[in-house]
């Protein structure tokens, strides 16, 4: 008998699975409350959906003022899928940096929160933490987005500098093989200056001296 309620027990969850199924896939274009779950696992580290949302929610506010109906619904997806394939991104490259054993110090993220003080709360820190806590932020959990921040910037500028310097040797072999675009034939140059003739004044020896 337990036996058959056990095989009817996970039939049930089978059943539901398949149920809940497109409903998950579904939370990126649903408009209702979305309780809070796991969006994508890169390498062991979790995307939440609530990171996709935070991201994505200036993009899905001005969608909202130009969209309506199931063309937003359309372009709210789109938004969302955009937001999570650059998390992930983020993610990729911050486990790339710390397998890499680079760092960023202390102080450079200390220095960072401080410019972001004076430009953007006028100097006043404690306007700041209130900010902060109004948005459900610490400092320690600020100071460690601005780091992963950081480091996104750091590795993509390392990436497009790796892949636009080109060595010398393979510079010299374009210039030979390419000299004639930067080369150009002889050319001569007249410069004169002309002084007007007046025959009619026979005035020749005034425009000897001019010349």
């Amino acid at each position: 008998m337990k036996h058959v309620i056990r095989l009817f027990a996970i039939g049930l969850l089978a059943v539901f699975g398949l149920t809940l199924l497109p409903l998950c896939r579904a939370a990126f274009a649903a408009e209702p409350e979305v309780i809070n779950g796991m969006a994508a696992v890169v390498n062991g580290d979790v995307i939440a959906y609530s990171q996709v949302r935070a991201l994505s929610a200036p993009r899905e506010k001005l969608l909202r003022s130009q969209y309506t109906g199931q063309e937003l619904e359309k372009m709210l997806k789109e938004a969302r899928e955009a937001a999570l394939k650059d998390l992930i991104d983020r993610r990729l490259i911050i486990q790339a940096f710390q397998k890499e054993k680079y760092e960023i110090p202390d102080h450079f993220v200390d220095q960072q929160v401080h410019e972001i003080i004076r430009e953007s709360f006028g100097g006043d820190r404690n306007t700041f933490i209130k900010t902060l806590e109004a948005q459900n932020y610490s400092l320690g959990e600020f100071k460690q987005k601005e780091t992963e921040r950081m480091i996104v910037q750091a590795m993509r500028s390392k990436n497009v500098k790796r892949n636009t310097i080109t060595s010398p040797t393979k510079v010299e072999e374009y210039y030979k093989k390419h000299r004639d675009e930067f080369t150009s034939k002889e050319k001569i140059k007249l410069r004169m200056i002309m002084i007007a003739s007046h025959a009619d004044t026979g005035n020749t020896a005034a425009q000897k001296a001019l010349a």
